[in-house]
């Protein structure tokens, strides 16, 4: 029981397939008491029964575009289980029409949706997670892609947004390091989740990993799970600032 008497929350919890349900359910099989948060009505019948599923969950609503929903859910948070010992941040979004086509012609509303969301969120979570969080070593994870390393077509300004949100994870590693804090991310290969079925030609990027990766075959849901309970428990203790690649090894190829 890697997480037994420990409390997180995590964000980001879609459905069934989000790798962030994954992480969620592998936490609190672990022994760690879990809060889900989900944005507005359309999503929170999913996160409901979700939750139903796994030992004493807390769920609370959260659209990270506002500052005082993020700060009504940790004080929740503080309220219900007095402190926090991890939070996963497992939220991406960019507008469909800047999945299409070139990076070049990015609106720049796009743009701003797309790092709002997807990076900056990670920092205004973690400003109001650090004071839960502080004597309890605790751990912060997001999640990333390769394509905040390299070009993979169609994902556009959500390789961009990723590439910041990697940089936010070893700032906020430096920044948070004094407090005991540890900040990582898992850049997971590619995996059919409600943000992937967005992306152009998602399939043929399915079949191109499947292909090129050193272990033949593409990443599961359970398998970026279990990393994530390496980096959210005691064993990761002395890891920060990481980007811990989950992807069969596709990442170490040339071509």
């Amino acid at each position: 029981m890697l997480l037994n008497g420990k409390a997180g929350v995590v964000f980001g919890v879609a459905n069934k397939r989000s790798l962030a349900w994954a992480i969620a359910r592998r936490a609190n099989e672990e022994g760690a008491r879990i809060a889900l948060t989900y944005q507005g009505e359309r999503l929170e019948e999913n996160a409901r029964k979700l939750a139903a599923t796994i030992k004493d969950p807390l769920v609370l609503p959260c659209d990270v575009n506002k500052d005082d929903e993020i700060a009504a859910v940790f004080a929740s948070l503080s309220e219900e289980f007095g402190g926090l010992d991890f939070v996963v941040h497992g939220i991406a979004f960019a507008l469909k029409e800047e999945l299409e086509g070139q990076y070049l012609n990015t609106s720049r509303e796009g743009y701003r949706v797309a790092q709002e969301v997807s990076s900056y969120s990670l920092a205004a979570i973690a400003r109001h997670a650090a004071p839960l969080m502080e004597g309890r070593n605790g751990s912060i994870l997001t999640l990333t892609y390769l394509g905040g390393e390299r070009v993979i077509p169609h994902y556009n300004v959500m390789g961009v947004a990723k590439a910041s949100l990697d940089m936010s994870v070893r700032y906020l590693a430096w920044d948070l390091g004094e407090r005991s804090i540890r900040v990582n991310a898992i850049s997971a290969g590619p995996v059919k989740t409600l943000a992937s079925a967005g992306i152009g030609g998602f399939s043929k990027i399915l079949d191109h990993m499947r292909n090129r990766a050193p272990l033949r075959r593409n990443v599961d849901q359970e398998e970026v799970a279990d990393a994530a309970l390496f980096l959210l428990s005691d064993l990761a203790r002395g890891v920060t600032g990481e980007i811990l690649h989950v992807d069969c090894g596709y990442h170490i190829m040339g071509m």
